[in-house]
């Protein structure tokens, strides 16, 4: 059976991505056919072959498992917003039935499938639905990022909380240099090590460029029992 992971972080801007790079960098070089998914997606813009996400291209350039960007990311949305408002400007409507065929797809093209979201765990994708609805629905394991800044331990501990509510898994967790100036870093990661659920996965370090280099090295895939 394929296992698939959704990659949720603790709020907007704190790393999903770059998390996500590095998981599926560490996949390629454990020989792990992991394909990466990134359903849906806002603040994308115009190209050549249509419209396009940077980070929808960031995970498939580092996922092992080649895809076309439309089996990467079904739903692109040009204004950067929430996805619910997005949508609701281009007269879309986001539908879970196509995220989850997205899916199965990937299931049967790898041995893993990596999912990351949009925003936060309770990002809307309508007036009255969010993207951890699907989530609940296709009962995927979680991995939560950290985005390590002033206010991430509650930021951290409710979205983990939140996940539990939900009747999900956090099978682990990774921690994002996002400010390399917040003070007590060590400390903050003991108090995530101490009440967060799950295994961390790894320490990501802050570096100029990050979602141009291959992060690998800073994830260990044990905890997630892909080795």
């Amino acid at each position: 059976m394929t296992n698939a992971f959704f990659v949720t972080g603790t709020d907007t801007e704190v790393g999903k991505t770059v998390a996500s790079r590095a998981i599926l960098h560490a996949a390629a070089s454990a020989n792990i056919k992991m394909a990466g998914y990134k359903p849906v997606a806002s603040g994308s813009a115009m190209t050549a072959e249509g419209m396009r996400n940077s980070d929808a291209l960031y995970i498939q350039d580092a996922a092992p498992v080649d895809l076309t960007y439309d089996e990467v990311n079904p739903y692109a949305f040009e204004a950067p917003v929430s996805p619910h408002l997005a949508a609701e400007q281009e007269n879309r409507v986001i539908d879970f039935d196509v995220l989850s065929q997205g899916l199965a797809h990937l299931k049967a093209k790898s041995e893993a499938v990596l999912v990351e979201g949009a925003g936060g765990w309770r990002v809307p994708v309508t007036r009255n639905d969010f993207l951890s609805t699907w989530v609940k629905r296709e009962k995927l394991p979680v991995i939560l990022v950290v985005g390590v800044k002033l206010g991430c331990l509650s930021h951290a501990i409710l979205t983990a909380e939140a996940i539990g509510h939900d009747g999900l898994e956090v099978v682990g967790w990774v921690a994002n240099r996002v400010n390399p100036g917040t003070e007590n870093y060590a400390e903050i990661i003991r108090m995530l090590e101490d009440n967060l659920p799950g295994q961390k996965l790894g320490e990501i370090p802050y570096m100029p460029g990050i979602k141009k280099r291959d992060l690998g090295q800073f994830i260990d895939l044990s905890p997630l029992g892909l080795l």
